[in-house]
């Protein structure tokens, strides 16, 4: 089965705490989802900071509102540099989403990468390309434009 990946890059202009501040806190995960995500943190304790070894759990409803648990661990943290969650249970196979920041002209380049797998073998991978690359792009998509509206725009010269 393949490995797919997904890397999203923006600029924002903003300084490099204020960025970790807002990525690095679980609580404002569901302001950068998208509704029709349905997407809820179930984990009872829930810190402000992410921590390695973290474990949260959710309840997300990507397709016609059919709800699938969700549960990841924050496997690495480097203080204002990246963190790292992976999928212990939910809708993949494999779910590794790395997020980096570093300062930039400007402001902070913030890149996510997103490696993942699909569950049931070739009959999975059928709905890659038909599904599920989509539905991901969309809600990055989603991510960068309300990134944009938290904390501007990086004005072009």
């Amino acid at each position: 089965m393949a490995i797919h990946s997904l890397e999203k890059i923006q600029t924002i202009p903003a300084s490099l705490e204020k960025v970790w501040d807002f990525i690095s806190s679980p609580k404002n995960l569901r302001e950068i989802t998208p509704d029709y995500m349905g997407f809820e943190i179930t984990s009872n304790q829930l810190s402000d900071r992410m921590y390695a070894g973290q474990i949260i759990t959710y309840k997300v409803r990507p397709l016609l509102g059919i709800p699938l648990n969700w549960c990841t661990e924050i496997t690495h943290v480097k203080e204002h540099e990246y963190f790292v969650d992976e999928q212990r249970q939910g809708p993949y196979q494999l779910w590794h989403h790395q997020h980096h920041i570093r300062e930039v002209k400007g402001g902070v380049e913030m890149t996510d990468i997103v490696h993942y797998q699909v569950p049931l073998g070739f009959i999975g991978e059928l709905f890659v390309p038909l599904i599920v690359t989509p539905k991901l792009k969309d809600i990055f998509q989603y991510r960068f434009e309300k990134m944009e509206q938290l904390f501007g725009k990086i004005q072009m010269s």
